[in-house]
């Protein structure tokens, strides 16, 4: 391929990814469905590096409980649709990336809506397990042309170094993964292909103080992005 011009932000990716491969990069889709403590990670990982073209899908807004971990919370951005606010942060970054935010829910009912088989990777940071279990049926149809990676839940975990890569019916100790093959099975609709999921071998940790939702970490689920961001960077250079 021939000597094409990357761009200066990204001198130290092409150091070590080389000039072809940060060419076939800027070229990848990439979609990213929830955009919390684990897909906002995810996003900036993979504009960072020099991704492009990136779809971010949330329908939540910033709420004062997701500062502790969601790259985008701020106490300045609360009540502001998280897409938007995930936008502007990466277009910071890259101005010249092509984001589009999409402030909406992924359903069986809304997933005609996202044209999945137009992207070359796939990540669902879904948190519902209805909705997480349509995406990854739905998902594994498009094998090989695309390709899912799943995050399995990083609530209630402390310790980083329990975080974990593996197929998804190899991934043990998690409730989100249990959850999902006991829904498989009982609906007797499976994966149509095999996928690697980010989870923690770490057993949960109690709410120590009752609230709303499940008590969770930054350096945890920042992880969890960032190894989804580099999977799917392994994929897309390839």
């Amino acid at each position: 391929m021939e000597n094409l011009s990357i761009p200066a932000i990204y001198t130290r990716s092409c150091s070590i990814l080389g000039n072809d491969a940060m060419h076939r990069l800027s070229q990848k889709k990439v979609i990213i469905f929830g955009i919390g403590g684990v897909g906002s990670w995810c996003a900036e990982g993979l504009i960072r590096t020099g991704l492009k073209h990136l779809t971010i899908v949330d329908s939540d807004n910033i709420c004062v409980t997701n500062i502790n971990r969601q790259l985008m919370a701020t106490c300045n951005t609360i009540g502001q649709p998280k897409t938007q606010v995930m936008q502007r942060r990466l277009l910071e970054i890259n101005p010249q990336a092509d984001i589009t935010a999409l402030s909406a829910r992924y359903t069986p009912d809304s997933a005609g809506q996202f044209q999945l088989d137009t992207y070359d990777v796939i990540i669902d940071c879904i948190d519902s397990v209805p909705d997480k279990a349509d995406l990854i049926l739905r998902s594994t149809q498009l094998y090989p042309r695309t390709i899912l990676l799943s995050s399995m839940g990083a609530a209630l975990r402390t310790d980083p170094t329990k975080i974990c890569v593996a197929e998804f019916w190899k991934v043990q100790g998690d409730a989100l993964a249990r959850a999902l093959r006991n829904r498989f099975k009982r609906n007797r609709q499976f994966p149509a292909h095999k996928f690697q999921c980010v989870y923690s071998e770490e057993p949960p940790c109690p709410n120590l103080v009752q609230g709303d939702g499940n008590g969770s970490l930054v350096h945890i689920t920042s992880i969890f992005g960032m190894t989804l961001s580099g999977l799917a960077l392994k994929h897309l250079v390839r």
